[in-house]
């Protein structure tokens, strides 16, 4: 098959096309032939190398956590899916496995969600990873509650996107930072207040929305870009960073989180609750009770561009790789 493959970890011109053979299921495996592989920001962690402390690289190796196509093959003890059947994969990547950036790609059945005939693939692809991990922040970790007045730092971005919603969907309350082109879509993904936080003191903003301060404060950036976030939540409030996996990242002031009553609870994508997310999150696009993030397509053979832009931050909503034509 043909796959965007790295030899070695490296800045985006390692990647390249290459042919590879096909993957087989083995036991609980199922195999998609792709038609689009998503691009989070953890795909260029783990093309430079930033994963080795989770799993060995085994070279040539395949980028690429999230896809959507059409099931091609399944082994034994598979129940759920047959051939033909649509559907999108968060891939087993995060066990040293190949990924995505590939026509097909081999997951185990857990790690599997039916996509509705509604719902684009391009579409599918933006939600493992992105998506999975912004529910995980605000329901899991985050623990919303109906009536919570969440921040989102970073509410433009993939995984701002869909946390915008999913505070919605919980009953909740969101505002968003922002750059100010971005300002009209985060409110049309569903924050009932953008912030610009080029021009408008974030800080302040924020306890004007919600003088008490708000109840949950998600830092979907990091890279200490809103440590004053501890004036902006309530005592008994709760602030959940995502982990970037950056090296000397600043990070809070503990002493005065435990001072002010407020929880920092960093996390990221819940392996052995993933897969049930992203089953969840799937089922909601194909109820329609979801919006589609914005999306750019692009071709597979552009993945180092996606990389560079990605890497650059300031994309909204997801860039996605087209595979194939299905």
């Amino acid at each position: 098959m043909r796959a965007m493959i790295i030899d070695r970890c490296g800045g985006p011109e390692v990647m390249h096309l290459a042919q590879i053979e096909t993957p087989e299921p083995g036991p609980g495996e199922v195999v998609i032939k792709l038609a689009c592989a998503g691009v989070n920001p953890v795909d260029w962690k783990c093309r430079e190398g930033w994963l080795s402390r989770f799993f060995e690289y085994k070279f040539p190796f395949v980028l690429g956590f999230a896809g959507a196509g059409i099931v091609s093959a399944v082994g034994a003890n598979v129940s759920d899916f047959k051939v033909g059947d649509r559907v999108v994969t968060s891939s087993n990547q995060g066990k040293g496995e190949n990924g995505t950036y590939a026509e097909y790609v081999k997951s185990t059945q857990a790690r599997v969600a039916h996509l509705a005939e509604s719902v684009d693939f391009a579409v599918g692809a933006s939600v493992p990873t992105a998506a999975v991990t912004a529910w995980e922040a605000v329901f899991g970790t985050g623990a919303i509650k109906p009536g919570h007045r969440v921040l989102i730092n970073g509410g433009a971005g993939g995984m701002g996107s869909f946390a915008v919603q999913f505070v919605k969907h919980a009953g909740g309350h969101a505002a968003a930072t922002c750059g100010p082109r971005n300002l009209d879509y985060v409110r049309e993904m569903g924050a009932e207040y953008a912030i610009d936080y080029r021009a408008q003191n974030v800080r302040e903003a924020v306890l004007q929305w919600a003088p008490d301060g708000v109840d949950l404060l998600i830092d979907l950036v990091g890279q200490g870009t809103i440590l004053d976030g501890l004036d902006m939540v309530r005592s008994g409030g709760r602030i959940v960073p995502i982990a970037t996996l950056i090296e000397d990242e600043p990070f809070w002031d503990m002493d005065k989180a435990k001072e002010r009553g407020v929880q920092i609870v960093p996390t990221m994508s819940n392996r052995q609750q993933a897969g049930e997310q992203l089953r969840t999150i799937v089922g909601l696009y194909n109820q329609g009770l979801l919006r589609p993030p914005a999306i750019e397509v692009l071709p597979l053979v552009e993945a180092a561009e996606a990389h560079r832009r990605v890497r650059e931050g300031h994309v909204r909503g997801k860039i996605v790789l087209k595979i194939a034509d299905l």
